[in-house]
């Protein structure tokens, strides 16, 4: 336990340590190209919060191109300044390159830390709608097929005559009629002429004609 404590502060204080010597390196460096006073000292603030958003966008794993671009950019930023307060410039003669690179550095910070901190929300991919009908009709269609043919509806049931009730009477009647009618024509009586001798309806003169 005590070894991973020992082991965590020396990475702790050689992270101060780095971070202080680069902080004073851009501080120099500003300072020599005419950023006085405290514009020099805001120079490794936004050199080392532009470093990192970048990292922190690179850790989420979306727009990781855009991640990578501003991290380079503000490493070349961070690392430049190191070298060059390195003796291999002048610092009391800075070029007028350098000037205009250090004079434009706040702009150039802020666009890339709007850009990290207000990416664009991923959009869902559309719904093609008219896939979706066509893959409905198509299982409609489908289901359609594989359902039980329709039972054809049963036809209703025959009527069932009515018996007709006959008096006797009539029966007696219609006996004398059919005897007139065979004496004279010499053929049985049929119902129509049944019906029209008798007046009366043709189902009771079929009832009649069948008991004769």
């Amino acid at each position: 336990m005590r070894s991973r404590l020992a082991q965590v502060d020396a990475v702790l204080v050689q992270a101060v340590i780095a971070a202080s010597l680069s902080f004073a390196h851009i501080h120099d460096l500003a300072a020599a190209a005419g950023q006085d006073g405290w514009k020099a000292w805001a120079y490794p603030v936004s050199v080392d919060l532009l470093l990192v958003a970048a990292w922190r966008r690179l850790r989420t794993g979306e727009g990781r191109a855009a991640g990578w671009c501003w991290f380079l950019i503000a490493l070349v930023a961070s690392l430049g300044a190191n070298v060059a307060t390195a003796g291999l410039l002048d610092m009391n003669d800075v070029p007028v390159w350098l000037r205009i690179l250090v004079a434009g550095w706040p702009a150039v910070a802020f666009l890339g830390g709007t850009l990290l901190a207000h990416a664009p929300t991923p959009k869902p991919p559309p719904v093609d709608h008219d896939v979706d009908v066509e893959r409905l009709a198509v299982e409609a269609d489908e289901d359609q097929a594989h359902a039980a043919p329709p039972t054809p509806p049963s036809p209703p049931p025959p009527p069932v005559p009515v018996p007709v009730s006959v008096p006797d009477g009539l029966i007696t009647h219609a006996r004398k009629v059919a005897a007139e009618h065979h004496a004279r024509t010499g053929t049985p009586i049929d119902t129509p002429t049944l019906t029209a001798r008798l007046s009366v309806p043709a189902p009771l003169a079929k009832a009649i004609a069948a008991r004769l």
